[in-house]
């Protein structure tokens, strides 16, 4: 897990992430909601695409609830692209891709 913190050293947000074979997996991102709208999630994001890079890993990989209707036009702002819907343990996911370059 990595944090987020702003100038004074608050708290304003988290990532994690790990690797597999050829990708990293986002695992989560959250944000406080004083902090929404700042970039705080996209930095995070960026953070873990440029851990995945450095890995020499090819893309991320994430999914995330149907319900979560933000997230799925906040995904592919950046640059992710939906790749499949699953329903699993009773949730209704959205997986998306990010082929890094």
């Amino acid at each position: 897990m990595f944090v987020a913190i702003d100038d004074q050293g608050g708290f304003q947000g988290f990532i994690v992430f790990y690797a597999e074979e050829r990708h990293i997996l986002l695992e989560n991102v959250a944000v406080l909601p004083r902090a929404a709208g700042r970039g705080v999630g996209k930095e995070l994001v960026n953070f873990c695409e440029n851990a995945a890079r450095e890995r020499g890993l090819g893309a991320v990989k994430l999914y995330t609830n149907e319900k979560m209707t933000e997230n799925l036009s906040i995904y592919p702002k950046l640059g992710y692209a939906e790749v499949g819907r699953h329903t699993e343990d009773g949730f209704n996911r959205v997986y998306f891709e990010k082929v890094l370059t």
